[in-house]
């Protein structure tokens, strides 16, 4: 049982799996600790957390496979956060983490940018000498990457005794979030001189950062060397990477012909992406055929509708972003509410412009009274064209004001010690009025902000950003 049901775990076969569990029920071996620990491996792996959570709990006896395939299942099926509870509370009841234990521990800090967390767990790998894996430091270099901490990943990076593929991956894509492409560049091109063969999320890694800093034929280059040098057959990310390179340029012409030249559609990935450069640089007749064909590819995707409705509210098209918003409602079709959050003192508080319910909202709303006058005096200017609602511009203005961003970063203000800098999550990309008024925020309080967007990092301090304007 122990060995057939991993079996079934990696070919997704579920239901021959169920009939296994039931044998194992007849026979009397399901509190087994190694029959436990593989029906709970089973289940992850067939992302039917509930069942899996059922069998760990009715163990009478767990051991660090058991624990560890929780750990596992959770953080590789997008629940990162009870990830880390599992793990906290396996490290409560005595069992001490291996080296892949704690590598997934922090992988799933990363996937939430808890660097609280993963500070402590990077404290558990020094003292308890699992710090020497790879595995371990690979997952503490993305987890520093991911927080914006891009000096601690390379120190540790600059200190690993031994380094694979992962390790060059890691740094090198903690540089292309961070904004410092030439960094990640230099890096790749070490990667290759020290014989190492870069895989396709390593050419994910040096082509993001290409498209974050502006440099297209850099890009393209290292496009034609995973396909020419590598025999690294490109997938979707490596397409919508390349439309990214040349939409965030503003060379929307040239991403229609590559993408034209596509051995297959784009995804959503790539359209949304075509669709969110045309909004920014007002281009109508581009922006309508992407929006048309991400919506012929997925009627339920609420991108295709919004920016594009952004879109026509640039141009002053109402009547169109009405019609929209109709087939919105007839269809179904929700957009994804902006929502952003800060850590503090291990509690994770959410935010959203339309959300009442945080018990600090009167103090928050206060502050940012204060900052707007403070800004606005600094040479701030709202930028209202991102609101398409045909309202009075003294109600744009208020509805950029309240924006998820913006009460999360005033949170930080308010309780976050002067000394540390505030770290700010969000699910959406950061809209380029809320991006101005944080650069002018760090500037009239000489506090550093970190915002992790959808796309990348913002390391915001002394009125600049660290993207250079350029997301």
């Amino acid at each position: 049982f122990g060995s057939v049901l991993p079996a079934c775990g990696g070919l997704g076969a579920i239901n021959e799996g169920k009939q296994i569990h039931a044998c194992i029920i007849r026979t009397n071996l399901q509190d087994h600790i190694y029959v436990g620990s593989a029906l709970i491996d089973m289940y992850c792996k067939c992302k039917l957390l509930h069942y899996a959570k059922t069998v760990f709990d009715r163990m009478k006896q767990k051991n660090v496979v058991s624990w560890t395939a929780m750990v596992v299942g959770y953080g590789q099926t997008g629940r990162p956060e009870e990830a880390v509870k599992i793990f906290l509370d396996m490290q409560r009841s005595g069992i001490d983490p291996d080296h892949y234990t704690l590598g997934q521990a922090v992988s799933a800090c990363a996937n939430i940018a808890s660097l609280e967390e993963g500070s402590q767990f990077h404290g558990k790998a020094v003292t308890s000498g699992l710090i020497q894996y790879v595995t371990v430091s690979n997952s503490l270099v993305t987890l520093y990457g991911k927080c914006g901490d891009i000096d601690d990943s390379t120190r540790l990076f600059s200190e690993m005794n031994v380094r694979d593929e992962v390790s060059w991956t890691a740094m090198v894509s903690a540089y292309a979030q961070s904004g410092r492409a030439i960094e990640a560049i230099q890096l790749f091109d070490k990667m290759v001189q020290h014989g190492l063969k870069p895989d396709g999320v390593t050419l994910t890694g040096v082509i993001s950062a290409c498209s974050r800093a502006g440099l297209v034929e850099k890009g393209q280059r290292y496009f034609e060397l995973m396909i020419n040098e590598y025999g690294i057959v490109p997938s979707n990310g490596h397409y919508s990477c390349m439309i990214d390179l040349f939409s965030r340029s503003g060379r929307l012409e040239e991403a229609m012909r590559f993408i034209s030249g596509m051995p297959f559609p784009p995804d959503a990935i790539g359209w949304t992406t075509l669709l969110s450069a045309c909004r920014n640089k007002g281009n109508l007749e581009i922006g309508e055929w992407a929006a048309e064909s991400l919506i012929e590819l997925d009627p339920h995707h609420p991108a295709g509708y919004t920016l594009l409705s952004s879109l026509y509210a640039l141009k002053g098209k109402w009547d169109c972003v009405a019609q929209l918003r109709r087939e919105m409602k007839e269809k179904n079709v929700r957009k994804e509410p902006g929502q952003s959050w800060i850590k503090w003192k291990g509690k994770l508080h959410s935010f959203s412009a339309d959300d009442e319910s945080s018990p600090y909202l009167e103090q928050i709303y206060a502050k940012l009274q204060e900052l707007n006058q403070k800004i606005t005096g600094n040479g701030y200017k709202p930028d209202t064209s991102f609101v398409h609602h045909d309202v009075e511009e003294a109600v744009k203005i208020k509805m950029l004001n309240y924006h998820s961003e913006r009460l999360a970063i005033a949170f930080g203000l308010i309780f976050v010690p002067s000394g540390l800098p505030i770290r700010v999550g969000k699910n959406l990309r950061v809209c380029v009025d809320c991006h101005n008024a944080t650069k002018h925020i760090s500037s009239v309080t000489g506090r550093e902000i970190l915002v992790r967007d959808a796309v990348r990092f913002h390391r915001f301090k002394d009125g600049t950003c660290s993207c250079g304007d350029f997301w």
